[in-house]
């Protein structure tokens, strides 16, 4: 089951589960690329938490800070005329603060030991994280050598829980993404990717005419202010007289002081009526773009050989799984209840994978206030323990000093502290006398 290809449905199905037997038997069958001797390293390993410790065994990251660079080469095969469907699980069990967790489609002609981040590709699929909202579904397409995002914004899971991602790119020029078998967007390659130019353009020759007037409103042309309107808030003061000492070479021009108008009508402003010469908002005129030729194969790919995983994680621990390529919708929709779904859902109110994260999120929890308990109580013991240590110090200097009758006293008042403490008696108390 690790590598089935029929010639009525071609698929291919890359489950690191089945290429681990013997122990490190994957390793045959996977390249670790030697382009940075630098790169993270990959582990078998079903994580901390799971639905099925073996089943859900996948290839995981191990290594913080790191660029990984791992791959797996197949027979060559073309999409054409057939549905392409992309299909894997991926967990982010250590709680992702900024990585990837997406696969890329190589060509043939890929060298898998010099894979690096610069390689070509023809589709890269899957979840990308960086901070809180940071969080997309990636789904980049190599268009006769562009590289092309979806116009779409697509939110990617962001729990610690495993998630199915499928991307599926039929003949008839649509698509879909689907996370947990559930559809999530949809649409046409032409139009959700920017492969194309558009096929229709405002046209580059077209001008708005000089006279075309888009106001809909207007002052009225027709109406004058009136003479006697005063729109001036301030004016001189009439009856202000220059003084009699005023020197203008030494002053300056002597200006009488403002004060109020009391004629004042505010500013003047014309009635608003409609413009008879409107002639609405100008549409710029739409034509069909000469550049633009239709593509019937935008869909497809040749030579699809290498599945790689070219990504960097700041905070390592992720896992893949469940690696699918196929052209049946249907199929691929089975194999991921049948794994996924299998392990991670087995029915209503059942969800063993979840289940078991969220019993160790209890223990841990208890394990930390037990932590904090016990770090309480050791510190109480040692407050206790310097106190102790005080009374013995001003013991010791009195007892050195000589005044034994002092330190006499305060003894039995030590005594006689751990005695009412522990719900016992005082010194001679109960006791018969002699």
């Amino acid at each position: 089951w690790c590598l089935l290809i029929t010639y009525y449905v071609r698929m291919l199905i890359l489950n690191p589960l089945c290429l681990f037997l013997p122990a490190d038997g994957w390793k045959s069958r996977w390249v670790q690329s030697k382009h940075s001797s630098d790169y993270g390293r990959f582990q078998l390993s079903a994580g901390s938490f799971y639905g099925d410790e073996e089943k859900d065994k996948g290839l995981q990251t191990t290594q913080d800070g790191k660029f990984y660079a791992l791959s797996t080469r197949f027979q060559p095969f073309s999409n054409e005329g057939e549905n392409l469907v992309v299909q894997f699980t991926v967990k982010h069990e250590q709680g992702i603060d900024c990585g990837g967790g997406y696969i890329k489609l190589f060509p043939a002609e890929l060298d898998q030991g010099d894979m690096h981040s610069e390689s070509r590709y023809l589709i890269m699929f899957g979840p990308d994280i960086c901070g809180t909202g940071n969080n997309y579904v990636h789904a980049i397409i190599n268009y006769k050598g562009n590289y092309h995002a979806n116009n779409k914004t697509i939110r990617c899971r962001i729990n610690k829980l495993t998630h199915l991602y499928t991307l599926i790119i039929r003949p008839n020029a649509t698509y879909a993404v689907k996370i947990d078998n559930q559809l999530v967007t949809s649409g046409s390659l032409e139009e959700d990717w920017d492969f194309l130019p558009p096929k229709r353009i405002k046209d580059p020759h077209a001008r708005k005419p000089r006279k075309w007037d888009e106001r809909e409103k207007i002052e009225d042309p027709n109406e004058k202010k009136p003479e006697d309107w005063e729109d001036f808030a301030l004016i001189p003061d009439p009856e202000a007289k220059k003084p009699s000492d005023w020197d203008a070479e030494m002053d300056g021009k002597w200006e009488p002081p403002l004060i109020p108008n009391a004629k004042y009508k505010g500013e003047w402003k014309a009635q608003i009526i409609d413009n008879p010469n409107y002639k609405g908002e100008w549409v710029h005129p739409i034509i069909d773009n000469p550049k633009y030729k239709a593509d019937a194969f935008i869909y497809r790919f040749h030579n699809i050989s290498v599945l790689g995983l070219d990504l960097w994680q700041v905070k390592s621990g992720t896992i893949f799984d469940n690696f699918l390529l196929t052209n049946d919708e249907v199929f691929a929709e089975q194999f991921g209840n049948e794994t996924w779904g299998a392990t991670k859902v087995t029915g209503p109110g059942r969800e063993p994978e979840k289940q078991m994260k969220e019993k160790q999120d209890e223990e841990e929890k208890q394990r930390q206030q037990l932590e904090k308990e016990r770090k309480a109580k050791e510190e109480a013991e040692g407050a206790q323990e310097d106190e102790e240590e005080e009374e013995e110090e001003e013991e010791w200097e009195v007892v050195s000093e000589g005044n034994w009758g002092e330190a006499t006293e305060l003894r039995e008042e030590k005594e006689k502290g751990k005695q009412e403490e522990q719900g016992g008696e005082g010194p001679g108390e109960g006791k018969d006398e002699l």
